[in-house]
């Protein structure tokens, strides 16, 4: 595997399994509203271009359902009092970011989540390793486009040359190619091999073992 001096991962899916808060929080605040509630599954489908898109594609109807703004406040007011209750590194990952640490490598956490949870969660999981946590917020666009992941770059003190991008889904290989930097997809997320490759994945992981330098 190519070393690299900084890394850029995405969160949900790729450092954290975050897939059953993220259902649990979604369930909650649509049966709140009475609004029929979502399978594990499909929630795994809905994740990867931030909350309010999970939202829109969990309520009926989506943003055009006159109850969709209080839906989705239901939904962060739950999640961030709820997102550690289930949530927890994939295997191998602690191990990596150690690893990465002790070669004296650049990382970054560029997410789609909002900024809040973004925060709390590397701070909580990570904050050893991970000095620059993006999330979502109204001032800057959010992946696929590459403003995120420049402003990480821009916090490290870093340029993009010699860094790579690691997620789990389409939306981080076209932040990855936005960038102009090189994507590793891995396959331990919320999407599949078949899908990833149909959407222009170029490099499979299916251990962050492989990521690790001797």
């Amino acid at each position: 595997m190519t070393e690299y001096q900084t890394y850029i991962f995405d969160l949900d899916g790729t450092l954290l399994n975050t897939l059953d808060d993220l259902a649990i929080s979604c369930n909650d605040a649509l049966a709140l509203h009475g609004m029929p509630e979502r399978s594990v599954d499909e929630v795994r489908r809905f994740v990867g271009n931030g909350v309010k898109k999970l939202m829109e594609r969990a309520v009926p109807e989506g943003i055009d359902n006159s109850s969709f703004d209080e839906v989705y406040q239901d939904f962060k007011r739950h999640y961030l009092v709820h997102c550690l209750d289930h949530t927890s590194p994939y295997p191998g990952i602690m191990d990596l970011l150690q690893n990465l640490h002790e070669h004296e490598k650049k990382m970054a956490v560029v997410s789609n989540k909002y900024y809040n949870a973004t925060r709390e969660l590397c701070n909580h999981f990570f904050g050893k390793y991970i000095d620059v946590a993006i999330g979502q917020r109204e001032s800057i666009r959010m992946k696929p486009a590459p403003d995120t992941v420049l402003e990480a770059l821009s916090q490290l003190g870093v340029g993009a040359e010699n860094a790579v991008y690691i997620g789990d889904s389409n939306v981080d290989i076209e932040t990855a190619r936005n960038c102009g930097i090189p994507c590793l997809s891995v396959l331990w997320g919320f999407r599949n091999k078949d899908f990833l490759l149909a959407h222009g994945a170029t490099t499979l992981i299916t251990s962050p073992k492989e990521l690790m330098l001797q």
